[in-house]
């Protein structure tokens, strides 16, 4: 039988891969991201995986509490529409937005999920860093020793959307951020855990070793990778950040 990756590669074009250098806004990604959906449905364009960073922010999804935006001035606040709850992004985090026709992989959004987090624990793996998932908890996890026990700290977000069976938003991987900032929230709803990166494990990697990395492991999982020069970035006016995620 042949791998899935194998599957997808012997009828399906090549997905295109992108990388932003620099920080993009994140108003202007949600429009590149909702505008390219639209066209991967309507086939007017091929399957996108985009790269890039964002400036420091917060942004809410649809399941997000707000009891769990403990410090709401402290930066600004954006209530989107993927799943999950509360989360950061900032410089030296890789946002990877996943743009993908799921009607060729499946149609199994979990399954999907699955070979997200698979993908993410196979690039970590180049590292030597041993990536787990939780049955009760998305992302991607490590575990790390504390002066007493075993302590688990997330690497890695995973929050999706769904449209028409096209996916957006993505997986945030922690390289080097200012982990200071996940203090303004409860990250993802959950209290009694760490959050992580690769510099705070001890490797001083640059974005350009984990994109390298990524690209890797996600031809191995999912099949060919075209690199393109860039995504076309158009602002919005219609969209607006808020302050407070509920409103």
């Amino acid at each position: 039988m042949m791998r899935a990756a194998e599957e997808v590669a012997s009828f399906a074009p090549a997905v295109e891969w992108a990388v932003s250098d620099g920080p993009v806004d994140y108003l202007v990604a949600l429009d590149v991201m909702t505008k390219r959906v639209a066209a991967i449905r309507e086939g007017r364009a091929r399957e996108l995986i985009w790269l890039l960073e964002h400036p420091p922010l917060y942004t809410a999804g649809t399941s997000a509490k707000d009891a769990d935006l403990l410090n709401p001035g402290m930066l600004p606040v954006y209530r989107v529409g993927r799943g999950g709850q509360f989360t950061y992004h900032g410089p030296g985090q890789r946002i990877v937005y996943v743009m993908l026709d799921l009607k060729l992989r499946g149609a199994d959004v979990r399954a999907f999920v699955t070979r997200l987090e698979s993908w993410v624990i196979a690039t970590l793996a180049q590292f030597n860093v041993k990536g787990e998932t939780r049955r009760d908890r998305a992302g991607v996890w490590v575990k790390r020793r504390s002066e007493t026990r075993f302590a688990e700290d997330k690497i890695a977000a995973i929050g999706l959307r769904v449209s028409g069976w096209v996916s957006s938003h993505g997986i945030s991987l922690n390289v080097d951020p200012n982990l200071s900032h996940y203090g303004g929230i409860v990250p993802c709803g959950i209290r009694d855990a760490g959050i992580t990166s690769l510099a705070d494990l001890g490797l001083p990697l640059t974005l350009y070793d984990v994109d390298v990395a990524l690209r890797a492991s996600f031809q191995q999982a999912f099949g060919p990778a075209r690199l393109i020069d860039r995504v076309e970035l158009v602002p919005s006016p219609l969209r607006s950040g808020v302050r407070k995620p509920m409103d």
